[in-house]
């Protein structure tokens, strides 16, 4: 689908008010968090690389899937510091921007990004852009609500990064679905092929390899290192998990790419509520296992389903690595929560759940960062964390229904001809056709010569 000049327009607009809302309302924190840096580049290659290449599998859609994921993440990662720094206005309104803003951005650029795996193919860059803005302004909305409203613990963002993201996108691919019959044609191209898949692998190497500073870039002190090593066991268990039971349901009993590529990352999500907390080793090897066999279990058996019965299409088959790990992780963290005691976290307790603090609480010199909180009891706080993993959902859902009829609007170019295609969007390498005549090699060679574009094309 060739450009329209509308295209360039919007896109240049929206990159201007963003340059005069930074002008506006952002300024340099004064705070240094110097420890944060390298798990903040940790993040960013996860972003850039990971979710890029994880997304090639697609036999024509190679320069769309790390082409389109860079536009969005860079224009996201703007975005979302102003929507983040929104609920952090200084008495000038001001928003200080640190390096803990540039992570907690590329964060956010991660539940626009997943959300982009379930509608992969079968959108314009444009409705890819507009459902990011929208998708940040209410993943934003939610994440306050959740943390200093609802008052939960989401260390790795299982519940407001990886579940929202899933739910979001499952639901804008359902809208998309429904008006299909109009817009859309298929042209079978929805599938991988040899080297498409060993690039996408590429990706799946850089999340899993990343995925412990994802979990713990936010926590300090003794949480951070309990969610460096819970993600570590969890993903390795996970691995190892999906590998097995991927001979289970596959045919002939041979591994499947797409259980690799995917589900092998599966723990990595459902450990992420609990990362910091007192799991103990084991326990993070078990998340990770059953991580892997729920994953496994809904590429071969829910998504076909969901599919011919619903309608809902999941081109990458999010629902299965963030959206169902998504909602394990959070009932995790409902249980966890509720078993919690100051026998087991001693004063960090508070840190970890504050709103668990007694109201008359002061902080001591050994425990500087006591405050005083609401007295929640153990019951109370796992309430309050099932409360936030459904209105999370509910939210996800809601806001995706209602993008998805955004996203489909006739001025936001919604996809009208074949799906899974570069040549819509993007210039490609000249056809054999168009080269023959420029090929000058002995004749066994140049039809090798061929024979290797063709394939990789």
């Amino acid at each position: 689908m060739l450009a329209k000049k509308a295209d360039v327009v919007l896109v240049l607009l929206i990159q201007i008010i963003l340059i005069v809302l930074f002008f506006i309302f952002t300024t340099y924190d004064d705070k240094y968090e110097s420890n944060a840096y390298p798990m903040f580049q940790d993040i960013h290659v996860m972003i850039f690389i990971g979710f890029g290449f994880l997304m090639t599998f697609l036999r024509r859609y190679g320069y769309s899937a790390v082409g389109f994921n860079f536009l969005l993440g860079a224009l996201i990662i703007q975005w979302a510091l102003l929507c983040q720094g929104f609920y952090q206005l200084n008495e000038n309104n001001k928003m200080k921007l640190g390096i803990g803003s540039l992570y907690k951005a590329d964060i956010a650029a991660a539940t626009v990004l997943i959300s982009m795996g379930a509608v992969l193919g079968r959108t314009s860059y444009m409705q890819l852009l507009i459902m990011g803005i929208v998708e940040i302004a209410v993943f934003s909305a939610n994440s306050f609500l959740g943390s200093n409203i609802f008052q939960v613990a989401d260390a790795g963002g299982s519940m407001f990064v990886h579940a929202f993201g899933a739910y979001f996108g499952l639901a804008v691919s359902y809208v998309i679905e429904l008006k299909k019959a109009k817009t859309i044609t298929d042209n079978g191209l929805e599938e991988s092929r040899y080297t498409s898949d060993l690039f996408a692998m590429i990706g799946t190497i850089f999340l899993w390899l990343y995925w412990p500073s994802f979990n713990a870039v936010e926590l300090t002190g003794d949480g951070q290192q309990r969610a460096v090593m819970n993600t570590y066991l969890s993903l390795a268990s996970c691995c190892v998990t999906t590998f097995a039971v991927s001979l289970i349901f596959s045919k002939n009993h041979k591994f499947d790419m797409v259980h690799v590529q995917n589900s092998t990352l599966a723990g990595g999500v459902a450990v992420g509520t609990t990362a910091n907390l007192m799991l103990q080793p084991f326990g993070a090897v078990l998340i990770g296992a059953v991580a892997g066999v729920v994953s496994v279990a809904g590429y071969a058996k829910l998504t076909p389903w969901l599919s011919s019965n619903f309608g809902i299409r999941d081109t990458c088959g999010v629902h299965n690595l963030h959206g169902i790990p998504g909602v394990l992780a959070g009932l995790i963290g409902a249980f966890m929560a509720g078993i919690a005691s100051e026998a087991t976290y001693c004063k960090t307790l508070y840190e970890i759940y504050p709103a668990r603090a007694s109201p008359n609480m002061t902080a001591t010199a050994e425990y500087t960062f006591l405050k005083p909180g609401l007295g929640r009891d153990e019951a109370q706080q796992a309430g309050y964390q099932t409360l936030a993993l459904v209105v999370t959902v509910t939210l996800a859902v809601a806001s995706g229904l209602l993008t998805g009829m955004l996203v489909m609007w006739e001025n936001f170019l919604p996809l009208k001809e074949e799906c899974f295609d570069d040549r819509h969007a993007w210039h490609l390498p000249r056809k054999k056709a168009e080269i023959g005549s420029m090929v000058t090699f002995k004749p066994m060679i140049k039809n090798n010569y061929y024979s290797v574009f063709e394939r990789v094309l």
